[in-house]
C-alpha cells in the first residue's frame, strides 16, 4: 500500500481507526509477546512506536537477528502499519520543566533528516513529529522540520504533526498546544495528518474547540488524529468511553491512545472499549479475529 492508498483508506474508514502507541524498550506486559502484538490483538489498527531510537532499534518481545529489520519483522507479526515518533528541537529553546530518565532525548530520537531517512529505510509507514514530556518541542520546530521532511522524503512516508500536551513548553500549554494558525502552518509545511489533543485530556481542550480545528483541517484537505497523551489511556473504562465518544463527535479521522496504561502501552481493556464505542462490536471483533494472512 503506497502513501496515497494509505491516506485514502484512513479517510474511507470514516473515523473508525485506532492508533495505539507502544514503547518497545519497555518490559512487555505479557513477557515474551511484544506490546505492539498485544495492542493489535485488542483491536488496534495502526501501531505507533514511542521512544524508538533509530540508532539502537529495540522492540522487546520481537526477536530479530538484524536489529535494522525489527520494524519489518513487527509488521510481519502484526499485519499493521507501523510508525515512529521523532522529536524536533528549536535552537535556543529548552523545556520549562524537568524530565526523568525514561524520556531523556537520545540522538536517534531527534527529528533530524538523517533519522527520518533511517526510519524510512527500516520500513516505517509514517512519522509523527511531536514531543514527549519535558523534551521542549515547540510548534515552530515541528513546522520547520515538516518542510525539510516534505522536501526530501516526498511520498515515501506519511507525515503527522502536532503535540498531545505541552511537551515542556508552558507557553504552548492548554488551548495553546494547537491553534488554528498552527493547523494552517502544519498543513502548509507538508503534514498529511494534523495531531491534536483529544477533548478532555488537556485543560481547556473541549469537544467544541477540537471540532472547530478538525473542520478547518478538513477544509485544507488534511486528515486529523485526536490523541490521548496524558496517561488517561490508563483511566477506568467509563472515562475512556467518554473520551472516545467526544473524539467521534469532533469528526476526527484517527483515534490515538498513548503508551501509559502502566508503562509501555494503554490498558488492553481500554483499547477494546474504545474500539467498541467508535465502531461497535461487529467491526471491533472483526478486527480482533481477522488473520494477518488475509
Amino acid at each position: 500500500m503506497k502513501k496515497d492508498d494509505f491516506l485514502k483508506s484512513i479517510s474511507a474508514s470514516e473515523g473508525r481507526l485506532i492508533v495505539t502507541e507502544t514503547i518497545g524498550v519497555a518490559q512487555p506486559m505479557l513477557g515474551d509477546i511484544s506490546n505492539a502484538e498485544l495492542a493489535a490483538s485488542m483491536g488496534a489498527d495502526i501501531i505507533l512506536l514511542n521512544v524508538f531510537d533509530v540508532n539502537n532499534p529495540v522492540i522487546n518481545g520481537v526477536e530479530c537477528e538484524d536489529k535494522n529489520e525489527v520494524i519489518r519483522e513487527l509488521k510481519r507479526l502484526t499485519g499493521r502499519k507501523i510508525g515512529i515518533n521523532l522529536e524536533p528541537l528549536e535552537q535556543g529553546v529548552t523545556s520549562s520543566v524537568d524530565t526523568d530518565k525514561n524520556w531523556q532525548l537520545s540522538s536517534g530520537r531527534q527529528g533530524t533528516l538523517e533519522n527520518a531517512k533511517k526510519a524510512v529505510d527500516m520500513g516505517v509507514d509514517f512519522i509523527v513529529l511531536t514531543g514527549n514530556p519535558g523534551i521542549g518541542v515547540t510548534n515552530k520546530a515541528i513546522a520547520q522540520t515538516l518542510k525539510v521532511y516534505k522536501e526530501n522524503l516526498g511520498d515515501q512516508v506519511v507525515l503527522i504533526a502536532g503535540k498531545m500536551h505541552a511537551a515542556g513548553i508552558l507557553t504552548e500549554a492548554g488551548e495553546n498546544i494547537i491553534t488554528k494558525s498552527d493547523v494552517c502552518e502544519f498543513a502548509s509545511a507538508g503534514a498529511d495528518i494534523i495531531l491534536m489533543p483529544a477533548p478532555g485530556t488537556v485543560p481547556g481542550i473541549t469537544t467544541e474547540y477540537i471540532r472547530e480545528l478538525v473542520v478547518y483541517a478538513h477544509s485544507l484537505k488534511k486528515l486529523t488524529m485526536t490523541a490521548i497523551g496524558t496517561s488517561q489511556e490508563g483511566s477506568d473504562t467509563d472515562t475512556i468511553k467518554q473520551i472516545a465518544l467526544m473524539c467521534k463527535m469532533t469528526g476526527t479521522d484517527l483515534h490515538h491512545l498513548g503508551d501509559a496504561g502502566y508503562f509501555g502501552m494503554a490498558l488492553p481493556e481500554n483499547i477494546l472499549e474504545y474500539g467498541k464505542v467508535i465502531r461497535g462490536v461487529r467491526h471491533t471483533y472483526r478486527r480482533m479475529a481477522r488473520s494477518i494472512n488475509r
